[in-house]
């Protein structure tokens, strides 16, 4: 993927820090605290449901595992935000590695890309068999983290990388995915995204189809990414309850990718949840509008200079020094984490801190070591151990278990759809090739 130095990275950040920023001191972490909510995570798994570790991977050693200890990856030239000794210290129980494929492909790349993102998260299970199993249900989750061992489930980013194909959306399911998000940064062709320009007005009858497969496979359908009107359609149509596996609160931060009050009371009413995330720019209107504003001027200074890269990065980074990064700490997380829970109540938050999809990130939750210092900060609100269990962990482990409930009811009477997308969006259909 073409880099500049505000693009996107392995699905959701923010090549420079300085764009979004982290500043002040996070309040400090009471010791005690801290020691009641590492007691709490050997009971109850923290279960992260957006991770790009594997993009990382590909992007720093073209997804070679003999290249690197990922007991520790603070030695890599770019060193990354997960490892698993970080990992163990921050509690982690289960952590949904997203299997991101960039926009800029599509068709068979996009499906070849996808399936070599989600052998690599094989192979480093294989690798790291004491610290890592893969889980495929919500049961598997409980079990693995009982044994000492941190849940590897798999999250598909970006329904581009089915290629329209409901045949390529079961074999992912069938290599472990557990959920798919419905779109990146772009539309695909059967959904809205938040950041494209609108084609279809949300789902198309083809994207509706996509939904019913996934509910009918146990596949979670996740809305991070999709436009308003996409959301409201999947809840709509959607017979199981959904994920936002790294989404904030609108309310508190109007960027198109956070989820709106009337949305977060469906997510209720549909059982789902909400999975607060980390990027700065999706909890501080100020680092939104400093990210918009950077990349405008970034595309400017592209136009003023083409085929020059070394002077735009020189004139951006002038940009960016005269215009100082705002201040984003834990505690705004724990801000987007409250007001979901307001709204959409307790059982329907939870965490998706995209990690290694972000180069910016709070102070305070600088890498995952410092889910601890996050729970902390709620308790330190009057948050109950009960809650804090939910947030941790508990939500996402009952959607994904109903998620499995309403797919075995829907197995008993329901086939594979043999839908294919031509059919469904009347477009001719090719002809079978003649084999004589």
């Amino acid at each position: 993927m073409g880099r500049g130095w505000i693009t996107i990275v392995a699905g959701c950040g923010l090549t420079l820090a300085m764009v979004s920023g982290v500043g002040a001191q996070a309040p400090a972490t009471n010791p005690g605290a801290t020691a009641e909510i590492s007691d709490l995570l050997r009971t109850v798994p923290l279960v992260d449901g957006h991770n790009d570790a594997p993009w990382a991977i590909r992007d720093r050693c073209s997804n070679h595992l003999s290249q690197f200890d990922f007991h520790d990856t603070s030695g890599l030239g770019k060193p990354m935000q997960t490892d698993l000794d970080r990992m163990r210290a921050g509690g982690v129980g289960a952590q949904f590695w997203s299997v991101w494929v960039p926009t800029n492909l599509s068709g068979g790349e996009a499906v070849t890309t996808v399936l070599e993102q989600i052998d690599l998260v094989h192979r480093l299970v294989q690798r790291y068999p004491d610290d890592l199993e893969l889980a495929l249900t919500a049961d598997d989750v409980r079990r693995i983290h009982r044994e000492g061992r941190i849940a590897s489930l798999i999250g598909v980013e970006g329904g581009h990388s089915i290629n329209d194909s409901l045949a390529v959306l079961r074999q992912l399911w069938a290599l472990g995915a557990r959920y798919m998000t419905l779109t990146h940064w772009s539309d695909t062709d059967w959904a809205d995204a938040a950041t494209d320009v609108p084609r279809h007005g949300g789902l198309t009858p083809f994207g509706e189809a996509v939904v019913r497969e996934m509910n009918r496979l146990g596949m979670m359908v996740d809305l991070s990414h999709v436009s308003e009107e996409t959301m409201r359609d999947a809840l709509a149509v959607s017979r199981a309850p959904v994920i936002f596996s790294h989404s904030d609160a609108f309310a508190l931060d109007p960027h198109p990718r956070n989820v709106p009050d009337d949305v977060l009371r469906l997510v209720a009413a549909n059982g789902g949840v909400v999975m607060a995330t980390f990027a700065p720019a999706f909890l501080s209107g100020d680092a939104a509008r400093r990210w918009a504003a950077a990349t405008g001027e970034e595309a400017r200074l592209k136009a003023l200079y083409p085929g020059d890269p070394e002077r735009v990065e020189r004139e951006l980074q002038s940009w960016l020094d005269t215009h100082p990064a705002p201040q984003v700490t834990v505690a705004a997380v724990a801000d987007h984490i409250e007001h979901i829970r307001d709204v959409a109540g307790i059982d329907h938050v939870g965490l998706g801190s995209d990690f290694d999809g972000i180069s910016a990130t709070p102070q305070g939750l600088e890498d995952v070591s410092g889910y601890p210092d996050l729970l902390a900060e709620l308790a330190r609100r009057g948050w109950s151990r009960q809650d804090l269990a939910k947030v941790a962990g508990e939500n996402l482990l009952r959607v994904m278990a109903e998620a499995e409930t309403v797919a075995t009811r829907l197995q008993r009477t329901e086939q594979p759809s043999e839908l294919r997308f031509a059919e469904v969006e009347g477009a001719a259909v090719p002809a079978a090739p003649d084999h004589h």
